[in-house]
């Protein structure tokens, strides 16, 4: 006998916006639950976070990844939560191979931070999925993010849900605490976004800063808009991008998430 084929999976950015979000729910964790229940359950996770950053690439490969609780002055209830998914050091090492030549160093000290958790913990909150968490090279250019997500893009035959959160908008140094209107700049940083997704504008959004002063205000480091780029690099010919969730917070936050391919 044979095994039936995977079906493709997804790959999703998520603005994941405050890692308050994994104890509220509200329209964008509503919509994270319907997205995992639109779709097949994955075999397992790569994910890629804003919160990892790395001089040269690094892919987790431990057992049992700790969770990670990197940030500050938030609730007692939200350091206590813990998403104890397993690790898989055989799809690690499978990423490693699939990325070459670029080196891949197995990490065994990580874990899973809060841009990775604080959203799994509403898709899967049984915590049931293995999970790998794929650092962001940050001395690399912006092409070459993309085609990490080029490399990537078999394990969606495979049974793999590919995911990366940060924010296309990400300003902390604007935010407006009283959840204010948005900021023009950022509006229109967004929308132009938003429509070269809808478009399949690639190159317009690798080269992102060409929109002068908006992306210098809505990206003043690169670290929550890179993430984006893996999941366009895993888009095959033809296949759409929806996006369920948008809109900005805080002024300055976007909450824009995109689907590559199918949801169901």
């Amino acid at each position: 006998m044979t095994s039936s084929p995977s079906p493709r999976m997804p790959a999703i950015f998520f603005g994941h916006g405050s890692p308050m979000n994994a104890l509220e729910e509200n329209a964008s964790t509503a919509a994270w639950r319907q997205l995992a229940a639109a779709m097949p359950k994955p075999k397992a996770i790569v994910a890629i976070s804003a919160h990892w950053t790395t001089r040269g690439t690094q892919v987790t490969a431990m057992d049992a990844p700790r969770t990670i609780h990197d940030f500050g002055g938030f609730p007692q209830a939200l350091f206590d939560l813990q998403y104890p998914a397993p690790g898989a050091p055989a799809l690690a090492a499978r990423v490693r191979d699939l990325l070459r030549p670029v080196d891949v160093a197995l990490d065994e000290s990580w874990g899973l931070d809060h841009g990775t958790w604080s959203i799994l913990v509403k898709m899967y909150p049984e915590a049931d999925v293995p999970v790998i968490q794929l650092s962001i090279d940050v001395s690399r250019p912006n092409r070459f993010h993309f085609e990490i997500g080029q490399r990537l893009a078999s394990l969606r035959d495979e049974g793999i849900l590919i995911m990366a959160s940060g924010n296309v908008v990400h300003n902390l140094r604007t935010i407006k605490w009283n959840n204010g209107d948005a900021y023009d700049w950022a509006i229109r940083f967004n929308d132009a976004i938003r429509g070269c997704l809808r478009r399949g504008e690639v190159e317009r959004l690798i080269d992102y800063a060409q929109w002068g002063e908006d992306a210098r205000l809505s990206v003043p480091t690169a670290e929550h808009f890179l993430p984006l780029l893996y999941i366009v690099g895993t888009q095959q010919q033809g296949e759409p991008i929806a996006i369920p969730v948008d809109g900005i917070e805080l002024g300055s936050i976007s909450m824009l998430s995109a689907v590559v391919g199918p949801r169901t």
